[in-house]
């Protein structure tokens, strides 16, 4: 049972009293009504409870990668920045998720070293047409594709009318097609991104890429009446399409990363691979139009598109743009990150959990996760959001330490997080695995 002045329900911070039994929220009562428990958590006076956030675009990259990533570290990270709930690439593993023996292979090391709950997606890629039904049926959330190169050769790209094809398939059992929406075309066209100057790098991958990408997802959601949704939005020029296909009754939707809304690309150094990744981060004017089409509702949620690689990958040595992965770690920082940016921008904390947490989980279909109410899963983060700290990546959970926030000072820090009622203790992993309609 913890007991707290600041208690998210709904919408609100309000004093409560929550029952929490066999990992699920059993009671919510009035601060003083007198829950008993085998457990009591009293709250300090600077704490909050809210639900655990939910991240539903997270590379942990293990088995065939887990130098770069794992789960273990992975998942510890989550739990240490609030996340609960991840939800699995099927790249950039080795094998891909593309068909129902990858996944249990990823199942296999996964369940051993799970410090919180994780779902999968599957992977669209040329030839697997016949494999999308059979890993919807075992259980993924819906299914990733590129329209451009992933950086892995294999997770080979679709072009667009087999982005279709996979799109009317998936429509007849209604699973969700998520979109890397950047045009390949417009990006072998660019300037290369060659050395260590970030605007180098910015060039070579426009705006008009992501924006004629995502014109594509839009027609062919709206062809085929199927589910979308497009990732890592970067481009704020293509908000107005994206609100414009909303308002036509498309189902579509689109999330964008705490990078994109915090970073600006006047202020990356030359040689700083760390801030690289694809789509990159764009100009202020950019950043300023994202927040808006967050906070008027186009821009549905915040997830990490935590991508990390080995230090020598991100060729930290020569600081070439052009060599180096493309990926941010930030899986443990994305709740301290948004509220730091928020705060200042006077928009209130229950608006960062609704997109980080509520509306993730609604989007893919995790039904008892994303809200502290009645008979969903205990899954809680202890946020002190008036406590500072500095960003330290020898500190942070994930495997390889490094992060483009470093030295950053934050407002926000969690300092317990509950999974299924349990307190994470770092040790001793008691996450779940995940399948669609059983979550």
């Amino acid at each position: 049972m913890v007991r707290g002045h600041r208690v998210m329900c709904g919408d609100h911070f309000v004093p409560r009293e929550v029952g929490v039994r066999n990992g699920k929220i059993a009671a919510i009562e009035p601060l003083g009504a007198g829950l008993q428990g085998a457990r009591v958590v009293e709250l300090a006076e600077d704490e909050t409870l809210l639900p655990g956030l939910v991240d539903t675009h997270v590379h942990v990259n293990e088995p065939g990668r887990t130098e770069w990533e794992g789960f273990a570290t992975a998942t510890r990270a989550a739990a240490a920045g609030g996340v609960t709930t991840i939800v699995d690439m099927p790249l950039n593993s080795v094998p891909a998720t593309v068909n129902t023996a990858a996944l249990e292979y990823k199942r296999l090391f996964a369940q051993q070293n799970a410090f919180v709950d994780i779902g999968f997606w599957g992977g669209a890629v040329p030839g697997n047409k016949s494999d999308l039904r059979p890993l919807h049926d075992d259980g993924v959330f819906g299914f990733k594709c590129f329209l451009l190169h992933s950086g892995v050769d294999e997770f080979p790209h679709l072009e667009a009318d087999e982005m279709e094809e996979a799109l009317a398939e998936i429509k007849t059992f209604d699973s969700l097609l998520i979109v890397h929406a950047e045009d390949s075309r417009t990006i072998d066209k660019a300037p290369q991104p060659k050395g260590n100057v970030y605007e180098n790098f910015l060039k070579s991958r426009p705006r008009g890429a992501e924006n004629i990408a995502i014109a594509e997802v839009i027609e062919r959601t709206r062809w085929t009446g199927a589910r979308s949704h497009i990732l890592h939005l970067s481009s704020s020029d293509a908000i107005p399409m994206i609100r414009s296909a909303k308002n036509d009754g498309l189902d579509i939707t689109v999330e964008t990363c705490p990078h994109y809304l915090t970073l600006l690309s006047e202020e990356i150094p030359d040689g700083a691979t760390a801030f690289k990744c694809c789509p990159p981060v764009r100009e202020v004017s950019n950043r300023e139009k994202l927040w808006e089409g967050l906070i008027d509702g186009t821009i549905d949620y915040i997830v990490s598109d935590h991508s990390p690689s080995t230090l020598d990958l991100k060729d930290l040595g020569n600081g070439d743009f052009g060599v180096a992965w493309g990926g941010v770690s930030s899986l443990q920082l994305g709740l301290s990150l948004i509220w730091t940016e928020a705060r200042r921008r006077g928009v209130g904390l229950e608006r960062v959990v609704r997109w980080m947490s509520t509306r993730p989980a609604e989007r893919v279909g995790l039904r008892g996760k994303g809200k502290l109410s009645l008979g969903y899963d205990a899954d809680m983060a202890v946020f002190a959001a008036d406590e500072s700290y500095v960003v330290d990546a020898q500190r942070l959970n994930h495997k390889n330490p490094i992060t483009p926030d470093q030295g950053k000072v934050l407002s926000g820090k969690v300092r317990r997080t509950f999974v299924g009622g349990h307190e994470v203790d770092y040790e001793t992993p008691t996450g779940r695995l995940l399948s669609r309609g059983q979550a």
